[in-house]
């Protein structure tokens, strides 16, 4: 497997990310672009990445910040930057998207894209854009801002991913998401796993000692089971 660190600019911003395939597959083969956490592009993200290159795609850890957050503080205010401007939000995730299908093996007419907590903000974000994605998957996303409504039309597969006792989508959340997503015309599911609480893929987030927060072992492997099958799914020949 290569992987490899892409520096890339948005605007004045220099931007890092990381690349993961499997060169020996060939080319022609679906690209996946990954969206990290508010900690910013951390072994987390990285490791997804190379799970997703030892199934056979070509992933790109995308750079929404530009830096690495020094502490919870600072990452929020990363986070709340892009939250308050939307439209960097968006050019720094098409940019990184961009970078995706530059890559020799991707096929761009093959794309999906995965986030995990602000990251899963990011991409279904990226849902509402007409940009050919055929899925999205956004773990355990933060759904406590949601919009009153939302107009734009969703065109790809739409999953996410939520732990019962995460308390950034509490039960109003959910049912708001989902009467947007009805609202959307979208194909969408929400899989809401027992015992599982935010950042439940994160195996370092106990560190931070933050109430409702913690890694979940069953729950990290049940709902990448079920980001295989949406993706067997979106791109089934």
């Amino acid at each position: 497997m290569v992987t490899r660190d892409i520096v890339y600019d948005v605007d004045g911003t220099r931007l890092t990310g990381y690349l993961a395939d499997d060169e020996t597959r060939g080319p022609g083969r679906p690209g996946i672009l990954v969206v990290h956490q508010g900690r910013g592009l951390a072994e987390h993200t990285r490791e997804r990445a190379r799970m997703l290159a030892t199934l056979g795609y070509v992933a790109f850890a995308l750079d929404m910040f530009g830096e690495t957050p020094t502490d919870m503080q600072h990452a929020m205010k990363l986070m709340q930057r892009l939250a308050e401007n939307p439209a960097l939000l968006r050019s720094r995730a098409l940019a990184g998207l961009d970078q995706l299908k530059e890559q020799t093996n991707v096929d761009s007419n093959r794309l999906a894209a995965i986030g995990y907590c602000f990251g899963g903000v990011v991409v279904l974000e990226l849902a509402r854009l007409d940009i050919g994605l055929a899925a999205v998957a956004a773990f355990h996303p933060a759904l406590t801002n949601l919009p009153e409504r939302d107009d734009r039309p969703i065109a790809c597969k739409v999953m996410v991913c939520a732990g019962d006792e995460d308390p950034l989508i509490p039960v109003a959340s959910r049912e708001q998401f989902a009467g947007m997503m009805r609202a959307a015309g979208a194909d969408w599911q929400f899989l809401l796993y027992s015992g599982a609480g935010h950042s439940f893929t994160d195996k370092d987030v106990d560190r931070l000692g933050m109430s409702g927060f913690s890694y979940h072992a069953p729950t990290d492997r049940r709902s990448w089971a079920a980001l295989r099958e949406l993706l067997d799914e979106a791109f089934a020949p």
